[in-house]
């Protein structure tokens, strides 16, 4: 393959390649419920209540990052936030059973997005290199690539970071000695895939999911110069830079 054609891209793994937020709705709908009930002398609401968890839960991954502490950390907190508001009695056996709810969520079915395997494929054909860059803890995201065979397509060029940012990005780009002309960051995130990618020079795909969570909405801000494409489904990935490889080749041939 020409050197221009060859691309590295970057993909993310949560709601890029695997589900993972509808496990963290599925739980909170439970938290929810529990609080609701237990609440319920005082009328506080459902939405009230999810409001208040996003609150915490956001601001605790600004200070501390992808741990995998802080979900259920911030569902405990949730409670005790209600606690001290209504006077109604903090019990250490409504706060051990939060905790166990939270850290359920680690334990779900790992799930591929429609595609992933047919995109993978077709990008390693072409012959792309592919490289996997996650937020979060080790154990937990090590136990997703292994479960969905991922290092069959990425090898030793596996990231995995607790803090997923500008930073972060850019110590991988140094270290591995990306060509950034030539290199892609797929993802869902707005804050921590797509911002950081066009603020290292790079080309971004954000794949906008619903129901996104709350953190990974920012407003963009980048130079007119910055590449980004938006698309609904991992599927559309292979398409994009495709177009996008040929549209620079023809355009080369017209200089």
């Amino acid at each position: 393959m020409n050197n221009a054609l060859h691309q590295q891209i970057l993909f993310d793994l949560d709601d890029t390649l695997v589900h993972c937020n509808k496990y963290f709705d599925l739980i909170l709908d439970q938290f929810a419920d529990l609080l609701t009930d237990w609440f319920k002398p005082f009328g506080i609401a459902t939405e009230e209540i999810r409001g208040k968890q996003t609150e915490i839960d956001v601001a605790g991954v600004h200070q501390i990052g992808f741990a995998s502490s802080h979900f259920p950390e911030s569902l405990v907190d949730t409670y005790r936030y209600y606690t001290r508001l209504t006077g109604r009695k903090l019990l250490p056996e409504e706060e051990d059973r939060l905790m166990k709810l939270g850290l359920s969520v680690y334990e779900q079915p790992i799930e591929p997005y429609p595609g992933m395997v047919e995109t993978l494929n077709l990008l390693r054909s072409q012959g792309h290199e592919l490289h996997l860059y996650t937020g979060g803890e080790t154990v937990i995201q090590q136990r997703k690539i292994e479960q969905m065979r991922l290092a069959d397509y990425f090898q030793d060029r596996i990231y995995i970071r607790q803090h997923k940012n500008a930073e972060a990005l850019e110590d991988i780009l140094l270290t591995r000695r990306f060509d950034r002309s030539r290199t892609w960051m797929i993802g869902n995130s707005l804050r921590t895939d797509v911002m950081p990618a066009l603020s290292a020079g790079i080309k971004a795909i954000y794949i906008k999911i619903p129901n996104e969570w709350l953190y990974n909405i920012v407003e963009l801000q980048h130079d007119g110069d910055a590449e980004m494409h938006t698309v609904t489904s991992l599927e559309e990935v292979p398409r994009v830079i495709f177009n996008q490889i040929h549209h620079a080749e023809r355009q080369k041939r017209t200089l």
